[in-house]
């Protein structure tokens, strides 16, 4: 017997995130999944007369991999992936993990080579730009240890967060994206930041359930040169199998100029893949109200209700702000109480204090209004 909870998330994977159509084809690629989750979705592509193309993965089997490849292996898989990905209308990412920290020793000249020639060609340059696509991850025991809950409270918690009502989280965004199409500064003030940007012309995009599995967020990029001020990140980030913590960022005219976390050395070595790693490519207020602290997983914690992302490296095309990078890293700042709390200013207006939307338009996005 399968869990009924699977098929209502196939539902919404299916019909309200990729709004899948009969004779497209579809990507799924799996990490680490249950079976039993696999099937339930390729069940429901064919009764909506799509085709699945699977491909099933495990972390432990892509660290071999990554050890192990030179460039030209590298190349050959990222061209093989590449083919795929053009002969798909849509892709679903499905990662599960036993060990968020499978990938951390291998070298960074080869997680280089991965983001040159797989990751960056496939999926930054092909699919988020040219593909309907959303990438979830899937609650194991691991997960619930990162969040430090039990196995069935997190699973609970995951199925609650990941099937909430988007239609109402959609029309609650609105005022939020207008108000930012109107606005050209943005300031964020709290704990160790004081950081002042433009968004001005850049267009506001809001995550409804389209392309995340859990959702929650609305992002633009700053104006690429406008940023200027430090901003203190509080919640850990896992990047290319490491944790960092308490990262601060320092930045002149656009650019990061300072770095320091509790792994400054390997930090710069990330923002030195490319010229655009130390440049910002989005700007992203947080909203889902079921997500509330950190767990170390980017698809959750960037959704954080109360919490801001501020991320270098390469910016999406529908909010471009001339950055390209290999790098995409979604660092949070959380502004609740219970993390320091905080304030974001548009145009000098104070919008959100300790993670709590202050003003009239924008009061459908607190907690108790979207669930």
């Amino acid at each position: 017997m399968y869990d009924p909870r699977m098929r209502k998330l196939a539902d919404v994977l299916v019909d309200h995130s990729l709004k899948l159509k009969k004779g497209e084809v579809v990507y799924v690629e799996t990490f680490d999944m249950p079976s039993e989750m696999v099937e339930v979705l390729i069940e429901k592509i064919y009764e909506v007369g799509a085709t699945p193309q699977v491909s099933l993965r495990s972390a432990k089997i892509m660290r071999k991999f990554f050890m192990g490849a030179d460039e030209a292996t590298m190349r050959l898989t990222g061209e093989i992936e590449l083919e795929k990905m053009k002969r798909s209308q849509a892709y679903i990412g499905m990662r599960g993990s036993h060990n968020i920290t499978e990938t951390s020793d291998v070298p960074a000249e080869k997680m280089k080579l991965y983001n040159q020639h797989w990751w960056g060609p496939v999926h930054t340059n092909r699919r988020i730009s040219d593909t309907r696509w959303v990438v979830l991850r899937w609650p194991t025991s691991a997960m619930a240890q990162q969040a430090e809950m039990s196995t069935e409270g997190f699973e609970d918690f995951y199925f609650k967060t990941c099937t909430l009502d988007y239609d109402l989280m959609s029309k609650a965004m609105d005022p939020l994206v207008s108000l930012m199409q109107r606005t050209d500064k943005v300031r964020l003030v709290g704990p160790g930041t004081d950081l002042r940007f433009s968004i001005k012309g850049i267009p506001i995009i809001k995550c409804d359930g389209a392309l995340n599995i859990p959702d929650g967020e609305v992002y633009t990029a700053p104006v690429k040169d406008s940023v200027n001020g430090t901003i203190q990140y509080n919640a850990k980030t896992l990047y290319q199998g490491k944790v960092f913590e308490n990262i601060l960022l320092k930045f002149k005219d656009g650019k990061i100029v300072e770095a320091i976390s509790s792994n400054t050395k390997a930090l710069n070595a990330i923002l030195d893949t490319d010229d655009g790693a130390r440049y910002i490519g989005e700007f992203a207020i947080g909203v889902n109200p079921y997500v509330t602290k950190a767990m170390l997983d980017t698809l959750f914690d960037e959704k954080i209700t109360g919490s801001i992302h501020f991320t270098p490296g390469n910016s999406y095309n529908d909010a471009y702000n001339g950055n390209r990078s290999t790098v995409h890293w979604d660092m949070v700042l959380i502004q609740t109480p219970e993390w320091g709390g905080g304030e974001i200013y548009f145009d000098d207006v104070l919008v959100r204090k300790d993670g709590r939307f202050v003003i009239k338009e924008l009061l459908g996005l607190n907690p108790e209004n979207l669930m």
